[in-house]
């Protein structure tokens, strides 16, 4: 069995600081505007839906929708239709999907060659993919890497400033490479990431260089995120919550919804031969309002956590205001896990969190065998010289934002069974 194997990556730079300068990076635009979501974005989600329509053109923009990922296309596909009509755009659902009743992979490779859909995308001013099995869309648009003249009109559309937005699935799809079907991250980590299988193609409209994952601090997915960059030498990773989305346009990332995003720099990371053993990443959590330069790599908060000051950890006297955390995480890829580890980094007593990634078990029905049943991995989450930190304490319900903490993963051996009766 043949996986991917994880590539050795050498010290290109310094890492950005929020609110200070860094040396640039190549970094090749993104054309138009790109609109990640993370998934599971609520109707009543304001700052994401309406955002979403005004950067189209508000009054005047021209929605297309394109259902191909959807277990159920006219449903969901109906749904976002309507949300996007609600917020006072024009939205037209279009019948690109395999599993829409009566029709199936050949018939919607055919609507997606169809004159008339490339024609309803070209008056359009946004294009909208929703969720479900991301694997569809690639199948469907753009399959053996061959663009279908629905996805050439998108790229079009984006090329000429429009808005190109999807949700779950629907972001999935905006790296040049996406995960196609990976459940298990701890196995991802191991190094089962097989083309076609774990990992597939994208539509790459946000290009080469930065890669997205959704559903991301909800499902823990941080470790599948990083062995794929590794893997495949992305220096920039952003992996979008649920309920949120990141705002892509140039260079600048904004985030935008009810949770945030946590972006990975691997510029200066360092790694040794053997199972995942990374040093010196950089982990940043982004909030709601704030923004990131691609070409600087830095970091800028939203103004009023600015105007409420910054976390002073780093000078003598601080007084963590997190006194009782957790000395370390049994399951740093559990639900919110690694968010919770940053928090307590920046505003607690210690210097460093450690977590551990590790399978008890694996399910009966895996896909690939465990090819390493005793491996798991420790991450060390430290704050340095360049770590900073801003409160939400009396400003907004959202969280921390957390700029250019350090993080370390190592391979550790864990013995099977994990525990034993008493």
């Amino acid at each position: 069995m043949k996986f991917v194997s994880i590539l050795l990556l050498s010290a290109l730079g310094c890492a950005a600081q929020a609110g200070e300068s860094a040396p640039s990076l190549t970094f090749q635009p993104v054309a138009g505007t790109v609109i990640p979501m993370g998934g599971a974005v609520r109707n009543d989600n304001e700052a994401v839906r309406q955002r979403l329509v005004q950067l189209a053109g508000g009054s005047a923009a021209r929605f297309v929708v394109i259902p191909t990922a959807s277990a159920n296309p006219q449903k969901s596909g109906s749904d976002a239709v309507e949300q996007l009509r609600r917020r006072g755009a024009k939205a037209e659902l279009l019948k690109i999907a395999p599993r829409w009743p009566g029709e199936t992979l050949d018939s919607a490779r055919k609507a997606a060659a169809d004159p008339a859909n490339v024609a309803k995308i070209a008056a359009a001013t946004g294009v909208f993919f929703t969720g479900g099995a991301q694997e569809y869309t690639a199948d469907v648009l753009n399959p053996d890497g061959v663009a279908a003249p629905v996805l050439q009109a998108v790229r079009a559309l984006q090329a000429r400033g429009g808005v190109v937005a999807g949700s779950s699935a629907g972001a999935a799809i905006m790296s040049s490479t996406m995960f196609r079907d990976a459940m298990n991250s701890v196995q991802v980590m191991k190094g089962v990431m097989r083309d076609g299988k774990e990992i597939d193609r994208g539509l790459g409209f946000v290009g080469d260089q930065l890669f997205i994952d959704q559903h991301f601090l909800k499902r823990g997915r941080v470790g599948r995120m990083l062995a794929l960059m590794l893997a495949k030498g992305y220096k920039v990773g952003l992996g979008v919550d649920e309920n949120t989305a990141a705002i892509i346009h140039g260079t600048e990332i904004e985030i935008v919804g009810a949770s945030g995003a946590l972006l990975l720099d691997l510029r200066q990371a360092t790694q040794e031969t053997g199972p995942m053993n990374v040093r010196n990443v950089r982990i940043s959590y982004l909030d709601h309002g704030d923004r990131y330069d691609l070409a600087k790599l830095q970091g800028r908060v939203v103004a009023a956590k600015q105007a409420y000051g910054e976390l002073k950890f780093r000078q003598p006297g601080f007084v963590p205001d997190l006194e009782f955390v957790r000395p370390a995480f049994t399951d740093i890829l559990g639900e919110n896990a690694i968010l919770r580890a940053l928090t307590q980094l920046v505003d607690g007593p210690r210097d460093h969190v450690r977590g551990i990634a590790f399978d008890l078990e694996q399910l009966p029905d895996a896909p690939v065998a465990d090819p390493a049943p005793e491996l798991g991995f420790e991450f060390m989450l430290r704050r340095d010289e360049r770590t900073r930190g801003w409160d939400s304490a009396g400003l907004d319900d959202h969280d921390y934002s957390i700029f250019d903490a350090r993080l370390d993963v190592r391979p550790v051996r864990l013995k099977t069974p994990f525990y034993q009766a008493w």
